[in-house]
């Protein structure tokens, strides 16, 4: 039920951000709720990566861990999540890199719903305010991986 989905203007290349989306294993340092992630297998194949990922979130007393399958096209500068075993009823999250001639545009969106009504009441509103504070994350951690750059208007 819960959606997202945000457009976002950086000044790092498409590259850049793909590669610190598709760089997993950092998110516990800078996303909000991420406490864990644990990369349980990766296979390469026709120039795409597909990932096994178990995420473990949390906020206050309440924790949970999750599995997703993670496809990374780099090709496309797309990176596609699908949801596998947890708390959600379903999860499906989609990450797209466009080149604009300054940087990029990010465009991100997840659909999401937990199985729990209680656990959805609880984590819900939370999440909402999660993901809309992922897009800023991604950013500003592009920031000080990649350098600053001046900020790119829209």
């Amino acid at each position: 039920m819960p959606k997202f989905e945000a457009t976002r203007r950086v000044s790092h290349t498409p590259e850049q951000m793909f590669a610190l989306v598709a760089d997993v294993e950092s998110y516990p340092q800078f996303l909000p709720l991420c406490e864990a992630l644990t990369v349980r297998s990766r296979k390469e194949r026709d120039g795409r990566t597909v990932l096994l990922a178990d995420m473990s979130i949390g906020y206050k007393a309440i924790r949970e861990t999750f599995t997703t399958q993670v496809l990374l096209k780099p090709a496309e500068n797309t990176i596609e999540v699908k949801y596998i075993d947890g708390p959600f009823k379903y999860l499906s999250n989609v990450w797209r890199f466009e080149a604009d001639g300054v940087g990029c545009t990010v465009r991100f969106f997840i659909d999401y719903e937990f199985k729990s009504r209680i656990l959805g009441a609880v984590m819900g509103t939370m999440f909402d305010r999660a993901f809309r504070m992922f897009a800023e994350a991604f950013e500003k951690r592009a920031d000080v991986i990649y350098g600053a750059a001046p900020r790119v208007q829209g």
